[in-house]
């Protein structure tokens, strides 16, 4: 699926930062962008693009993760991290959801959904009719709770796997009185 050493080292730990710095950016990109429509504009097709290429970070640091934990001492917090790890993939899996969702909902409704003053009435509210706002709100909230919901979740797991990893790297490897 992807390279398990670069330059001699395990590429676990370099994919690692790819996902420690892209989770929460899409994220913040996601909720941004529910709660703010008008920058989803902004964002155009780079928002699932962003979306897709934090995806696609996770199962290439995942299958490193896997090759680097056949290849060091038996640890349960090895395994404590790796079974995080595997929970992290349906979390990125909603941002991108939600980031394709968010740019075409963006798209289909434009300036209804982004609440801009001035776009033109729709053919049912110059003809007098009820207006049909309503479906877009009820829309908009629920994408900014979903995001909310789905981009703390991801921002989370990711917390929990790098502190488990860094419990897994780090105990045992260091003094706590200083040397030379």
């Amino acid at each position: 699926m992807g390279p398990t050493l670069i330059n001699g080292i395990p590429a676990h730990v370099l994919f690692v930062h790819l996902v420690v710095v892209l989770v929460p950016l899409t994220a913040l990109a996601v909720v941004l962008c529910a709660v703010w429509p008008g920058l989803a504009r902004r964002f155009g097709p780079a928002l699932p693009v962003l979306g897709v290429v934090t995806l696609a970070s996770v199962p290439i640091t995942t299958h490193a993760g896997e090759w680097l934990k056949h290849h060091v001492d038996g640890d349960p917090l090895v395994r404590k991290h790796a079974e995080l790890g595997d929970g992290l993939l349906p979390w990125v899996a909603g941002l991108f959801v939600l980031a394709a969702a968010l740019w075409w909902m963006h798209r289909r409704t434009g300036a209804a959904l982004s609440g801009d003053a001035d776009a033109p009435a729709t053919t049912a509210e110059a003809a007098g009719q009820r207006s049909t706002t309503r479906a877009p709100g009820a829309l908009r909230v629920v994408a900014v709770v979903l995001s909310l919901v789905v981009g703390a979740g991801a921002v989370v797991q990711t917390y929990r796997i790098g502190d488990s990893g860094a419990q897994a790297a780090w105990h045992d490897n260091f003094s706590t009185t200083r040397h030379g």
